[in-house]
């Protein structure tokens, strides 16, 4: 690991004593560094990945957001926020990857559990005041803005378009028969996408990445973790989520109080519900046509872009 202390050197000024390897999500590898003094968390976005690019190219632009709302919303020891780098800069990278530190989060992360109460509460809570917040904040968030374009369906519908000599077999076999209803969910959400193009639509700071496996809890906090999807956007981005978890009336009775006049856009619900299905299978197809994976890796995506398959 001599290049992850290297980088926390050159870049931070920090001398590293120990790097332990941590769960990391499907995007990114995760390290636990530390000296005598302090412990970190790196995040290592790998350049070998074909999802890299769209994960770190709005780095510059929403992490001033989450600086600003760290320091001036209710949302302090909330959200993790990255490091500055020696130079005063959010990031790092080097011809492998590009690296954010953070200080590091005693706790866990929810994934495969049932949030409790208190947690609901606490999630209500965080996306109330995460939502109470739009383009009139003092930070620039044009770059951010959602345009309602869906720029990778023109690459999944060529993709589906091939036929079974432009595909490894065993993914031709899994997804060929799916082909029909994939195609009419991309027209779904390209006629959806052109309807939302609306001046007037009110939209809000959104996570739009928000499952269970990006919630954290420490001690008697909840975190919301991961915010590479930050976007200015309708609120359905991150309430279809929630729409059909047991405990959405509860997470609405508490919304409510400070957003009393919210109502649902279903057509925003369904313009978002369709892209993210068609989001991670198209995530998952490149990985398999495009990224270097070992037999294990490759199984994984495999089952991830099985399951997804299944809701189509």
């Amino acid at each position: 690991m001599d290049q992850v202390k290297s980088i926390l050197k050159d870049y931070y000024n920090i001398d590293i004593t120990d790097v332990l390897s941590q769960q990391g999500g499907w995007a990114s590898l995760a390290y636990k560094v530390s000296n005598k003094n302090k412990s970190y968390f790196l995040k290592v976005y790998e350049k070998s990945r074909s999802s890299t690019p769209k994960l770190t190219a709005l780095i510059d632009q929403y992490v001033p957001i989450m600086v600003w709302l760290k320091n001036s919303s209710d949302l302090q020891g909330k959200i993790p926020v990255p490091l500055i780098t020696s130079s005063g800069e959010y990031k790092c990278e080097d011809e492998y990857g590009v690296y954010l530190l953070y200080d590091f989060i005693e706790g866990e992360t929810i994934g495969d559990q049932d949030l409790t109460g208190n947690q609901v509460d606490q999630l209500s809570k965080i996306l109330t005041e995460l939502h109470s917040y739009g383009d009139d904040i003092p930070i620039r968030t044009d770059a951010i803005k959602e345009d309602f374009e869906v720029p990778f369906l023109q690459m999944l519908r060529q993709i589906l378009q091939k036929g079974r000599n432009d595909f490894p077999s065993d993914v031709w076999e899994l997804i060929h028969s799916y082909i029909p209803q994939l195609n009419k969910l991309i027209y779904t959400v390209e006629e959806y996408s052109q309807n939302l193009k609306n001046p007037i639509l009110k939209m809000a700071l959104c996570h739009t990445d928000l499952h269970n496996w990006n919630l954290m809890q420490s001690g008697n906090q909840l975190l919301l973790i991961d915010w590479e999807g930050l976007k200015l956007a309708p609120v359905e981005a991150d309430l279809m989520f929630l729409v059909d978890k047991p405990y959405f009336d509860e997470f609405l009775s508490i919304y409510r109080k400070t957003h009393p006049n919210f109502s649902i856009n279903r057509d925003a619900m369904t313009f978002y519900q369709g892209k993210r299905r068609l989001e991670d299978i198209w995530e998952f197809i490149e990985q398999l046509l495009f990224d270097e994976q070992n037999d294990e890796e490759r199984l994984v995506t495999m089952n991830y872009l099985r399951e997804e398959l299944r809701f189509v």
